[in-house]
């Protein structure tokens, strides 16, 4: 049996909302109010906005003895699908979407009559906590199953190697909503399993992230994304004095680590991990070119990819990214084996590819990727998406000649006003596929 909350003390604050702080006590006491009004079942998709909400309901569903259902987006037809694959579920949020689903319920106001005796509830280790869906960036939505003891095991992980820059106490603000699996473990694990407050907001814009920080104590942790991390800078905003920066979701190009902690004098780690395996491993970005291992983590080398063995994992698990080993608590990412590309007996990486598009000055944004159907040559080409207001069609494809061998030259190239990002930034390949046809 595993603790629902690390909490002894009554006073000990789980979430700041609003400027104010939240105790165990209270949160535990909300807990039980949203327990008491679950449905029977095994599932419950978790679709609260509200970081305090979506905390309060993730650990009533857990103490209910089912499960939070994670779906890929809160998109109507994502949620739709992951219901549709598990019969009999229901979906919690607290406003009542216009078109809801069935099974629907809306999270209570939360008002609950404290206990006099503060009891955290144990839950068993290998209670079934979590089904969370990869986000469709290579594909279709893939369910992956989380234990409560394995929560606990990822939760050590990061908190140990947290623990030489940020000590064993933080407050952390989240740019990532908590149902992406890096949200999940970084705003919703780390307050419950460990001695960390969170902010209850999600911010986006630059001034909200400053605005956030600002209602936290110190030592204050931005977890965040490139993408965000790039807008932010832009910006101009300043911030708090920040103890970190953690990154996660997308390789950080080095260039926008340097520029983060130049202008807020703060280090950024970098966490590697996936929604099948959790993060397993940190670096600092300006400083570190490998990867450093969590305790207990090891990776196997494969021809198209890598096994993972972990504490959090009850099996191992193939990951498509490919790895160098320099010794056993260190790797260097190599790319993935779906970014490896041969056109005309030639070799690129779709990495690769992107870094040099976006190292063109005028692109904001922008993405290249292999089309799914051969050419008249029986080649898949290579497509971009382009965010670049300043250039013309024109420009960019002279600039990229510059820059890239004639065969992974992009055709088609279209400018886009935006990428059709996801809230964690990243890009579902069907979303890519329908902005390519949307802008032809």
């Amino acid at each position: 049996m595993l603790p629902l909350l690390q909490a002894d003390d009554p006073s000990s604050v789980v979430v700041w909302r609003d400027g104010a702080p939240i105790r165990a006590d209270v949160f535990l006491a909300h807990v039980h109010q949203v327990r008491s009004i679950l449905p029977p079942g095994a599932c419950v998709v978790n679709l609260c906005e509200d970081r305090y909400s979506f905390l309060v309901a993730f650990c009533a569903i857990v103490l209910a003895g089912q499960a939070n259902l994670l779906p890929p987006s809160r998109a109507r037809q994502a949620v739709a699908e992951v219901m549709a694959a598990h019969p009999g579920c229901h979906a919690l949020a607290e406003t009542r979407p216009c078109e809801p689903p069935e099974n629907f319920i809306s999270m209570p106001a939360l008002h609950a009559v404290l206990d006099e005796n503060f009891v955290v509830p144990a839950i068993p280790a290998d209670q079934l906590a979590v089904i969370g869906y990869t986000s469709g960036s290579t594909g279709q939505p893939q369910a992956n199953r989380k234990t409560w003891g394995s929560l606990h095991a990822s939760n050590e992980g990061n908190m140990a190697s947290f623990a030489p820059t940020l000590g064993d106490t933080f407050q952390v603000v989240a740019t990532v909503p908590p149902q992406h699996m890096y949200g999940l473990e970084m705003s919703v694990l780390l307050p419950l399993l460990g001695d960390v407050g969170v902010h209850a907001g999600r911010p986006f814009f630059a001034a909200d992230i400053a605005r956030a920080l600002s209602e936290v104590p110190a030592p204050r942790v931005l977890v965040t994304t490139p993408v965000h991390l790039r807008a932010l800078l832009a910006e101009g905003v300043s911030l708090p004095p920040l103890a970190a920066m953690v990154s996660a979701t997308a390789p950080m190009p080095p260039e926008l680590a340097q520029a983060a902690e130049a202008r807020f004098d703060a280090p950024l780690l970098e966490v590697f991990g996936s929604t099948e395996t959790c993060v397993f491993a940190s670096r600092r970005t300006t400083t570190d070119a490998l990867w450093t291992l969590y305790p207990g983590v090891q990776l196997h080398p494969q021809p198209d990819g890598t096994r993972i063995e972990a504490p959090q994992l009850a099996a191992p698990v193939i990951l498509a990214d490919l790895v160098e080993l320099p010794d056993p608590r260190h790797f260097r990412l190599c790319g993935r084996n779906t970014d490896l590309l041969e056109i005309a007996g030639k070799r690129a990486s779709l990495a690769d590819l992107n870094r040099r598009l976006l190292s063109i000055p005028g692109v904001e944004d922008g993405v290249m990727f292999q089309l799914d159907q051969s050419d008249a040559m029986q080649v898949r080409r290579i497509a971009a998406l382009v965010v670049a207001p300043t250039l013309s069609q024109a420009e960019l494809t002279a600039r990229l000649r510059e820059m890239l061998d004639p065969a992974f030259l992009p055709r088609p190239l279209r400018r886009v006003a935006a990428l059709p990002r996801n809230e964690t930034g990243k890009l579902p390949r069907q979303a890519l596929l329908a902005a390519l046809r949307d802008a032809s």
